[in-house]
């Protein structure tokens, strides 16, 4: 053969016996089947479906969740979106709760406006009864978030869940504030549990990644098809870096959990700060539910200030130096935003008394976090004189 077949076709049965502490990244779209009978009997054809690294991260995420199913999707977005389409059709009706994720609300108002599945938000501090109450006919799906993604209402899960099944209605959560860890939706009813792993699971806040997890096998198959029809795929190397984060998730998490409690009490005391939002502390009027259902605190949360305008707002998170402002959050470092202007895109308004402003608490030393928070503050108290 002349040297350019030769350079092509050389080094594919290569093998190596070495095995690693991860399971290897395949890039590979082609795959290549043993025979033409292969070509279509189901055998994996084409990479697209999935490799070592995809199925490796699957199976983890299985173990996680208590899930018999998981499916992959290339952000936290498009696995809460895809749980949907894979259910729904024109003429449903769905219940999401006022506290979900700005994109999943714009998603529910403008994509399935347009094809006919109607959306009702309901307030997070209904109870189980009340919430179904809100049902029609045709409702076919609740989306839960919870805690709430800004103001970390909690709801009962289990109680809303077993209502829902009890009328036909189908359960979906944003879990990523837990992360697959903290609770556990499927053990708790809920048909299909989301999470973005671009947040605490990958961890380092570089890779976009997603999953739906269940224990139907309709809804598993459906959640397939949903990634399939669509493209969804993610690549090796993303499911690589997920399956990484998820080896030290429970490290990473506790100590979020515990240097959050440690900002968040330090918050408490801060004459700038009218009260802290965060389920874990004794004084939150979601402590309860929270001390019933989570195993643990992550370090997502968020304070209230003293009455303020904007510009004593943005003061405070201009004069942070080790609080980044952005509006993603579970990666090892800290960060900051206002969340006054997404608040206000609510049905159920609630009247906290000030600004909000969410923290992320990373990993760096407590004592430095809030000195660093202290300017911020002594930067308000100025702004408001």
């Amino acid at each position: 053969m002349d040297e350019e077949t030769r350079l092509i076709h050389t080094g594919l049965e290569a093998e190596c016996d070495a095995r690693t502490v991860g399971p290897a990244v395949q890039r590979g779209s082609t795959v290549l089947l043993p025979n033409a009978a292969a070509l279509y009997d189901g055998t994996l054809g084409y990479g697209r479906a999935g490799l070592s690294a995809q199925f490796a991260l699957q199976q983890a995420l299985a173990e996680l969740e208590g899930a018999k199913a998981v499916s992959l999707f290339p952000s936290g977005l498009a696995a809460v979106t895809a749980s949907l389409l894979a259910v729904l059709k024109a003429g449903d009706h769905i219940l999401v709760v006022d506290s979900v994720y700005k994109p999943v609300r714009q998603f529910c108002d403008a994509v399935l406006a347009r094809f006919a599945v109607e959306t009702s938000y309901y307030d997070p501090r209904l109870d189980a009864d009340a919430l179904l109450a809100q049902a029609k006919p045709n409702t076919r799906l609740i989306l839960l978030e919870s805690p709430g993604s800004l103001t970390f209402e909690i709801q009962d899960v289990a109680a809303i869940a077993a209502a829902a099944r009890a009328r036909g209605v189908l359960t979906v959560i944003d879990n990523t504030w837990a992360a697959g860890l903290l609770f556990k939706p499927l053990a708790h009813g809920v048909d299909i549990s989301v999470q973005a792993l671009t947040k605490y699971v990958c961890g380092h806040s570089d890779v976009f990644l997603g999953s739906a997890a269940t224990n139907d096998p309709k809804l598993a198959l459906a959640l397939e098809d949903s990634v399939h029809e669509h493209g969804w795929q993610v690549a090796g190397e993303e499911a690589y870096q997920a399956l990484r984060g998820l080896r030290t998730l429970p490290t990473r998490m506790a100590r979020h959990g515990q240097s959050g409690l440690a900002v968040a009490n330090w918050l408490a005391r801060q004459p700038e700060v009218l009260r802290v939002i965060h389920p874990a502390l004794p004084g939150d009027p979601n402590h309860a539910l929270w001390k019933r259902d989570y195993s643990g605190a992550c370090g997502l949360f968020a304070f209230v200030l003293q009455p303020g305008p904007e510009k004593a707002v943005e003061a405070l998170l201009d004069r942070l130096e080790l609080f980044g402002l952005g509006f993603s959050w579970g990666g090892f470092e800290s960060l900051a935003i206002h969340c006054g202007p997404q608040l206000k895109r609510r049905r159920h308004a609630i009247d906290h008394g000030g600004p909000v402003v969410r923290l992320h608490v990373g990993l760096e030393a407590v004592d430095d976090l809030t000195a660093d928070l202290r300017r911020g503050l002594d930067a308000y108290a100025s702004a408001v004189l």
